[in-house]
């Protein structure tokens, strides 16, 4: 008899989640054997990042199951036991004041690297304060090296109840701090659907772009990504 097959390092199988109307994941699966590396690689809003997330915890699937060498994975929320089994270098959703004090000491020891923060840094909308992310925000953007996503903010603040008036404000100080030619915008397609559709998130892209002239908002609504990310 041949040796018997060792269970893989994770198992995902029948994988489904929705973001409010968003189905982000239709019964995805995926094996990674031990030792093996496997790139996830598709456009923007394939669901890459959802399917990560369910498979280190950050998010629970709605349907399908995940298991580490055979065992089925912890219950949703014991954070310590999903650490013991699998560990993940988010680039979103985990950006903390620490983290970002940590962003400025990295832009400024290497001003040859382009930078792009993600999401604006997480500003703290629902809570309705500004310190320390304003403080790190204004360190960030004295960096020339750093540009900054108006992105993820609508999932920062309430996701019931918010309006434009609880996120603009931060909106524009991100705006203020890296300048028209540093700020581009992002719609977080399909997370920010947990607190707004497509349309509410561009609307108010829209609102906190108002005041600057017609190559400003173009810039900062597209041309900005263009160039930076080097599209065409």
């Amino acid at each position: 008899m041949g040796e018997a097959v060792p269970p893989a390092a994770v198992h995902a199988e029948g994988i489904v989640k929705r973001f409010g109307a968003t189905l982000a994941l239709d019964r995805v699966g995926i094996t990674v054997a031990a030792g093996d590396s496997h790139a996830l690689v598709g456009r923007n809003g394939a669901g890459k990042s959802t399917l990560v997330s369910v498979r280190t915890g950050l998010h629970t699937p709605d349907a399908g199951r995940v298991s580490f060498q055979g065992e089925p994975a912890p219950a949703p929320g014991d954070t310590a036991a999903w650490q013991s089994k699998v560990a993940c270098v988010y680039h979103k959703s985990m950006v903390t004041p620490a983290r970002l004090t940590a962003a400025v000491a990295t832009a400024q020891a290497l001003p040859e690297v382009e930078f792009v923060l993600d999401h604006g840094g997480k500003p703290p909308i629902a809570a309705g304060g500004r310190e320390p992310w304003a403080g790190l925000i204004g360190a960030l953007a004295a960096l020339p090296n750093v540009s900054c996503k108006l992105s993820g903010l609508v999932t920062e603040a309430d996701w019931k109840s918010w309006r434009p008036r609880d996120v603009l404000p931060y909106a524009r100080q991100l705006l203020d701090a890296f300048g028209p030619d540093r700020a581009l915008f992002g719609s977080d397609w399909p997370v920010c659907t947990l607190a707004g559709q497509y349309a509410d998130v561009y609307a108010l892209a829209e609102q906190a772009v108002a005041a600057l002239d017609p190559a400003e908002r173009a810039a900062v609504l597209g041309g900005n990504a263009a160039r930076i990310h080097r599209l065409g």
